[in-house]
């Protein structure tokens, strides 16, 4: 297998910030279950103590559960984009306020907010409003020789780390798991730079027959006939290599979430399964 040509040193290094945010609760805010009884849960923004990148995405008595803390800057319309679009897996994090200034983490995730995972040390030295400065590069990125495969949320350091190689004109990639397009639920319609697609995993009989219940938050997924491009579509013999970046929902279509890292309409990725393929092994982050 060979090497990829990729336009890596003519990346822009950016710095953006955002702030640690806190969970909010609506009153009254039930979630429902599929067979129609409701729960009250935790899950989203914040800091997450005892859930890290590697640990199981499904199990948990919570709701869309963020490994890390979850960072944004929603005062600012333009500076809440900022740091969803700048922002790539892999990408270096800073705190610059707090108790825990100083300390460096890693962006592991995109959800509603941007997810970053620093050593359980640091976490329990931060607080809501700490401010997190991450320095972005990977926007931009592409593969020279395959220019009609798009990456997507991907660092300069987690494509090394992932060690793609290319090998008789299509792309080689080690995934954890592979998803049946199916079972694919909510954020279809969202820009596949922004914000992830959930799973439909509420037939729990069929997430154990596909192994899907044993799905790790981290775990490089494959999806075939599944073009990320613009938004998420199917489209015949398409590949595209996704992330698992939160844990499981009671809601029908908000499984664990899936962020886009490549995507190809023609079949130029090709995969194997490797279930060490996590990037809590990949980026040394280990639960």
């Amino acid at each position: 297998m060979q090497s990829l040509n990729t336009n890596e040193a003519a990346l822009v290094e950016m710095a953006v910030s955002g702030v640690i945010t806190t969970p909010a609760v609506r009153p009254g805010q039930y979630i429902p279950h599929s067979d129609g009884r409701a729960a009250i849960l935790p899950g989203m923004y914040g800091i997450t103590y005892n859930v890290r990148c590697g640990d199981r995405a499904f199990g948990w008595a919570g709701d869309h559960v963020e490994p890390g803390v979850s960072i944004d800057d929603d005062t600012n319309l333009g500076r809440h984009h900022a740091l969803h679009y700048l922002n790539c897996i892999g990408n270096e994090a800073v705190a610059t306020s707090g108790m825990a200034k100083g300390e460096r983490g890693i962006v592991i995730g995109e959800h509603a907010r941007i997810l970053v995972q620093f050593s359980p040390e640091a976490h329990e030295l931060m607080a809501p409003g700490d401010r997190i400065q991450v320095i972005t590069k990977g926007q931009g990125l592409t593969l020279t020789d395959y220019p009609d495969v798009a990456l997507k949320k991907m660092s300069p350091k987690l494509f090394h780390a992932m060690g793609i190689k290319q090998e008789n004109g299509r792309i080689q990639v080690k995934v954890a798991m592979e998803l049946p397009v199916r079972i694919m639920g909510s954020g279809a319609e969202l820009n596949s730079e922004y914000v992830d697609q959930d799973l439909m995993s509420g037939d729990r009989s069929l997430m154990a027959e596909l192994g899907i219940d044993q799905m790790r938050l981290g775990d490089i997924i494959a999806i075939r006939h599944s073009d990320h491009h613009w938004g998420r579509s199917f489209r015949e013999n398409a590949v595209s290599i996704c992330l698992c970046i939160h844990g499981d929902s009671i809601m029908t279509g908000h499984g664990p979430g899936i962020l886009t890292l490549m995507t190809s309409r023609d079949g130029k990725i090709d995969f194997t399964v490797d279930p060490s393929a996590n990037i809590a092994q990949l980026l040394k982050i280990g639960a």
